[in-house]
């Protein structure tokens, strides 16, 4: 079955989340899991993200070029590469 699982921050364009990706993260989806179990993950993480994203933009630094998106000044640290541990 499905190992992983995630949410995204996105520009809105015209299609259903087809926007090009400013920041995602990713969660691992357990053998126990209830469709509640890995949204209470998930929203943990998007709780995280999505602030991130705000304040990229509000920074100016988000360069979209086209459909692809690039942080201004991102490193190891930055939350642009955030990548919980999965655990499993």
């Amino acid at each position: 079955g499905v190992r992983f699982s995630g949410c995204t921050v996105h520009f809105v364009d015209e299609g259903v989340d087809t926007g090009p990706i400013i920041i995602q993260a990713v969660v691992p989806v357990h053998d126990g899991d209830t469709a509640e179990t890995l949204a209470a993950r998930i929203l943990k993480e998007e709780h995280k993200i999505y602030p991130q994203a705000i304040r990229y933009f509000a920074e100016g630094r988000i360069i979209k070029n086209g459909r692809r998106v690039k942080i201004k000044n991102a490193g190891q640290d930055d939350a642009a590469m955030h990548n919980p541990p999965l655990d499993r």
